[in-house]
């Protein structure tokens, strides 16, 4: 039963759905990189020790997984609010 909720909020298998939102955020990520956005300037001024450990995190170094990092960060402060926010408007819709 726990897991049929558990489906049913993440819609779907759990591990495919973060599997997924990963993805995503690190290709939306690159995507306001390339375009010159940096929401983790927003985190930063609301959250400034956030802000640092992002900074730190962001600056370690500038090899292939440092990138995909600061893509998957970035994305992810863009996609994970607005799949949350649509998951609880949806599980809430049915009941």
């Amino acid at each position: 039963m726990a897991s049929n909720s558990l489906d049913r909020f993440f819609g779907g298998p759990p591990v495919r759905t973060l599997l997924w939102l990963v993805v995503l955020s690190v290709v939306i990520g690159f995507v306001l990189a390339t375009i010159g956005l940096d929401p983790v300037t927003l985190v930063h001024r609301v959250f400034a020790d956030f802000g640092r450990f992002v900074d730190y995190v962001l600056h370690f170094g500038s090899d292939l997984v440092g990138n995909v990092v600061r893509y998957f960060i970035y994305g992810a402060v863009v996609v994970i609010p607005i799949w949350l926010i649509a998951r609880l408007l949806s599980y809430g819709r049915r009941g």
